[in-house]
């Protein structure tokens, strides 16, 4: 239950529209509900402004189903990351209104219109996309406005130059990159702006399977950059959609 319903409910309590007895009908599971194989955290949009995002990659596709039917039954968008194929065929088969990215591995049903800013998602090369669409797809999901900016890396830094206005205009920026991870502190000394660096495992043997990126990342001398893990596509739109919320309300 969002904040919008639960002071619907609240309303229709005070009006004489709805019974006590029924508001706590309503209210019963509040603020988690036992599943059984999962306790879903149904306050977390009241807290966050935004639900529980699930993780579907170790999951039975009778426990997503399950803890899907849970959030839209309490009328929350829903976003599973990391889905495989043929979970979000069910998924699909239960939900048809719902959208499978299959490039960001993410399943995602909207209820709802949750707001935030510009995000701009950055990245080094076309190997990266996948990681960048995990951050895009998420960061639309909480209603920013993403502009994407692909394969601008440092082996060619006049095409991240030619960018560099778009990126600027973006209340923070996602920027995913594998190899040596350069990118982030690349971009972080040419805007003034949140960068969320995201390594990728994308390279050849001595990129150790994204450790040389994350070091990199890390290391930044850029002020500006903070780092996710490895491969960590999700959390990069997500924290940066959380800035651009904060930054579009002022």
């Amino acid at each position: 239950m969002d904040e919008k319903t639960l002071t619907r409910l609240l309303q229709q309590v005070k009006g004489g529209k709805v019974s006590v007895d029924e508001a706590v009908g309503q209210l019963k599971d509040l603020p988690f509900a036992e599943l059984g194989y999962a306790t879903l955290d149904t306050h977390r949009s009241l807290r966050f402004g935004f639900p529980e995002v699930v993780l579907g990659e170790p999951k039975t596709a009778e426990q997503v189903l399950g803890i899907v039917t849970a959030l839209v039954e309490r009328k929350q968008t829903v976003l599973v990351t990391r889905l495989q194929p043929e979970k979000a065929e069910a998924l699909l088969a239960a939900f048809p209104k719902g959208e499978y990215h299959a490039v960001a591995r993410i399943f995602h049903l909207r209820q709802g219109k949750p707001k935030a800013g510009k995000v701009a998602v950055v990245t080094a090369g076309t190997s990266d996309i996948p990681v960048a669409e995990e951050a895009a797809i998420t960061a639309e999901a909480m209603g920013a406005t993403v502009k994407r900016v692909y394969d601008v890396g440092v082996a060619g830094i006049h095409r991240l130059l030619r960018r560099r206005e778009e990126i600027q205009d973006a209340h923070a920026a996602v920027v995913v990159a594998g190899m040596e991870g350069a990118l982030g502190s690349a971009l972080g000394g040419l805007v003034g702006i949140p960068v969320v660096a995201v390594p990728t495992s994308v390279g050849y043997g001595a990129n150790f399977g994204g450790v040389s990126a994350l070091l990199s990342m890390v290391n930044s001398c850029a002020s500006n950059v903070a780092t996710m893990n490895i491969d960590n596509g999700f959390g990069g739109g997500f924290y940066a959609a959380l800035i651009s919320r904060t930054k579009g309300r002022r």
